[in-house]
């Protein structure tokens, strides 16, 4: 062996349960491969002799990659062209503490011809229902204990677009919903054909339902169990879905409570146009670059993967960094929510139009080995319909609530002018701030006191731009607007609360050439829709606000802001 052995270990009694028959032992050595933080070459050359099972698992499980589907230098695609990504540039990675970890596939055959995906056909392929984890029964949990031996680990940030020197990613942007789902398309399909259950579908974990908000037990017994969690947070401990590391420990009603005005915002107020629930444009080359996640990739998506994870590993491990997160099998039901919440938020819209219309998303395109070992180019507008798919969703109903008009206008008045004859504004002028304590700025608004048609046309967001992470390390801050409390004890049931910035890190990298650095070390952008806010809190008249920065958990000295301001997001 060329590396020394992992520090997450693989649980034997798997590994001798399952050895007799050839697939699962083939299965098993997916399992042993994929949990390992390293990946020799021996280790390659057994898997690409043994039997045809395991060849397939590890091509499609594991080789979850992107080629190129359209000339991206041909048509008028509008705010820029397709993405895609250079397969003939993976590249090896290396964690913070300089462990290698190598993401990429095995090698593809030269002569393999790509296919372009097709809806399947329903008649003949049997439905695949998702169902919330809280409600399954005995069988259910069953099949999916064989199944989840066979999870994988996707690539973040391993291949470089096609005709260019920046790195492919699939966060922080508008590429993460359609990714992800495409995702989970395949795995359900690879997983149903190897277990023998073409009906065989991810259970979603329901934690925007106060039923389901804990963790689901069953993925705590036998080889569904991860080692690398935070055992201080298991049955029955209710997650939080704005978690911080250091924590606030509440009461489990109250942290319902908090839960349910946190998803409101992070569902309904703030994110009432595309942009801000999907994410920025990404798109191909240095002039399409964004780092913009939406409410819901920011929180609750990272905050639960650090709420699962280790604290007792230095990314906490497995679900707290990108690179280990798909190692724990809870990263599919936590995922197969997600998708549901793309749905719902759909729904909530109540539009026809597609969430975007420009060909730069719709035709941004992902290659994934399907069940049989084709080759599949699957593009974002293939994405978009869940029925099509063979994919609907058993879903409860949405349960987030409304946030109370916390304080009263004439207590924030008095509080205003105090504070302008206690304190200057904070201006960012030409220098990035630290957040090492509370920021607090005053903002201009250019337009006040707009009809419900020109609210409904176009959303007053607040941006604070410029955000920078010493280290891609977890940080986070929330932000709120004419905050009269204490910022350090004030969440997500004040009406106040306007959203959560959350930085979960990668984990793993490369050390890129000069011609990359401008494209590791970008700045991120936050954007929160604040219309209805302001109307709760009587401030859609003023001309002014007053937003507040409020870094949590220590994360505070890693993070520097070039600045806020507001835009009208269409």
């Amino acid at each position: 062996m060329k590396h020394p052995p992992p520090p997450i270990p693989v649980t034997q009694t798997l590994l001798t349960s399952m050895g007799q028959h050839v697939q699962l032992a083939a299965a098993v050595l997916l399992v042993f491969l994929l949990t390992a933080r390293w990946y020799s070459d021996d280790l390659r050359e057994l898997v690409e002799d043994g039997p045809r099972v395991g060849h397939l698992l590890l091509q499609t499980v594991y080789g979850l990659v992107w080629r190129p589907s359209v000339d991206v230098r041909a048509g008028d695609y509008g705010v820029g062209y397709p993405l895609a990504a250079n397969l003939s540039a993976c590249h090896p990675s290396f964690t913070d503490a300089n462990r290698p970890t190598n993401c990429c596939p095995l090698r593809r055959d030269a002569d393999q011809r790509v296919i372009d995906f097709e809806l399947p056909k329903l008649v003949q392929s049997p439905l695949r229902v998702r169902r919330a984890a809280h409600l399954l029964n005995n069988e259910y949990i069953a099949k999916y204990q064989r199944a989840a031996n066979n999870h994988c680990l996707y690539c973040t940030g391993s291949y470089d677009q096609v005709n260019s020197s920046f790195l492919f990613k699939i966060h922080r942007s508008w590429l993460f919903f359609p990714w992800h789902r495409a995702f989970l398309f395949f795995h359900e399909r690879i997983l149903g054909k190897l277990i023998g259950d073409d009906t065989f579908a991810l259970p979603y974990w329901n934690w925007d339902n106060p039923d389901g908000m804990v963790m689901p037990e069953f993925v705590n017994e036998g080889a569904l169990n991860n080692e690398q969690r935070d055992y201080t947070h298991l049955p029955s401990n209710v997650a939080d879905l704005n978690y911080h590391v250091g924590e606030i420990r509440r009461q489990p009603e109250q942290q319902v409570a908090v839960n349910l005005a946190f998803m409101y915002h992070q569902m309904v107020s703030g994110a009432k146009k595309p942009d801000l629930f999907l994410g920025c444009k990404l798109t191909a080359g240095p002039e399409g670059a964004c780092n913009g996640p939406g409410t819901i990739e920011g929180a609750p998506h990272n905050t639960l993967h650090t709420w699962v994870g280790s604290g007792l590993n230095p990314e906490r491990e497995n679900m707290g960094a990108f690179y280990s997160a798909a190692r724990d099998p809870i990263f599919y039901p936590h995922h197969a929510n997600i998708d549901r919440l793309w749905e719902v938020w759909r729904k909530l819209r109540e539009s026809a139009v597609p969430d975007f219309t420009e060909s730069a998303w719709l035709d941004s395109s992902f290659t994934f080995y399907d069940e049989n070992l084709r080759f599949v180019r699957i593009k974002v507008r293939d994405c978009l319909d869940i029925a099509k798919l063979g994919m609907p969703t058993k879903t409860s109903i949405y349960r987030g609530s409304r946030p109370d008009q916390s304080r009263l206008k004439k207590q924030w008045t008095g509080f205003s002018r105090r504070l302008i004859l206690s304190e200057r504004p904070r201006f960012f002028g030409n220098q990035e701030r630290a957040l090492e304590s509370t920021v607090r700025v005053k903002l201009h608004r250019s337009r006040r006191s707009r009809s419900q048609a020109e609210k409904a046309d176009e959303e007053e967001a607040l941006v604070v731009y410029g955000i920078r992470v010493k280290g891609d390390t977890y940080a986070k801050f929330d932000v709120f607007v004419n905050l009269v409390a204490d910022e350090e004890t004030t969440g997500p049931l004040a009406r106040e609360f306007a959203g959560t910035f959350v930085n979960m890190p990668r984990g793993a990298r490369r050390v890129p050439p000069e011609s990359s650095q401008s494209d590791v070390l970008m700045k991120k952008t936050l954007k929160l829709g604040i219309s209805e806010l302001l109307e709760d809190l009587e401030a859609d008249q003023d001309d002014t606000v007053w937003v507040s920065l409020v870094p949590r958990g220590g994360t505070g000295v890693n993070i520097t802001v070039e600045g806020v301001r507001i835009e009208f997001v269409r």
